[in-house]
């Protein structure tokens, strides 16, 4: 029997996933969740085989509760399903040691199949993700200036990135303006914006 945990916030979907993963006569869901928050406290001590996560949560988004799954569960291996078919959101997950990413609109035998698979071990990726993934180019970004535009797209202006990062306001702005330029952005918000579409920043 392949024990699965369910997180996604939408209460219907929740339940139209329990309800089509319980018709299978090998697969238990042994808990269900709305917020990413939960996901490692709830597995830690309900220790699933696979954890099937929406990508984007509320508290905490799916990559980010899968690599902290990897470390606190590592027997429980991830299955992200998304409505956002970003490529940096691939790259992401694959980074955080996701077994298997897939779009929400999969049909019922194929997303049975792929937790089983992912049980088992295997990678399941939707081909047209990993296609569009090898299709685009990776981040331009340098890592803190990703980190200074996820703070400024969480409404952070630059003296409280500052003292968060321990940079001056003056460095802060100086990362800004460049992941500006990158971006071929006209200002910070549409830079927010094509990084956010890009995958390459967390929804908040």
């Amino acid at each position: 029997m392949v024990r699965v945990l369910i997180a996604e916030d939408m209460h219907m979907l929740r339940k139209a996933l329990v309800s089509l993963i319980e018709l299978e006569s090998d697969l238990e869901v042994v808990a269900e969740l709305s917020s990413g928050t939960d996901i490692v406290p709830t597995a830690m001590a309900m220790r699933p085989d696979v954890a099937v996560l929406d990508i984007d949560l509320p508290g905490t988004d799916g990559i980010t509760a899968a690599a902290g799954l990897h470390t606190s569960v590592p027997e429980c291996r991830t299955l992200i399903l998304t409505s956002l078919g970003r490529p940096g959101n691939l790259r992401r997950a694959l980074a955080a040691h996701v077994s298997g990413f897939l779009p929400k609109d999969s049909d019922p035998d194929s997303l049975c199949a792929a937790i089983r698979q992912v049980a088992a071990g295997e990678r399941v990726i939707d081909p047209e993700l990993a296609l569009a993934t090898l299709d685009s180019g990776p981040s331009p970004l340098t890592d803190r200036e990703q980190e200074v535009l996820q703070f400024a797209s969480e409404g952070m202006e630059a003296g409280q990135i500052a003292s968060r990062l321990h940079l001056s306001s003056g460095t802060v702005r100086n990362y800004l303006t460049s992941a500006v330029s990158k971006l071929n952005a006209r200002n910070r918000v549409d830079a927010i914006r094509i990084a956010r579409e890009a995958g390459w920043l967390h929804s908040v």
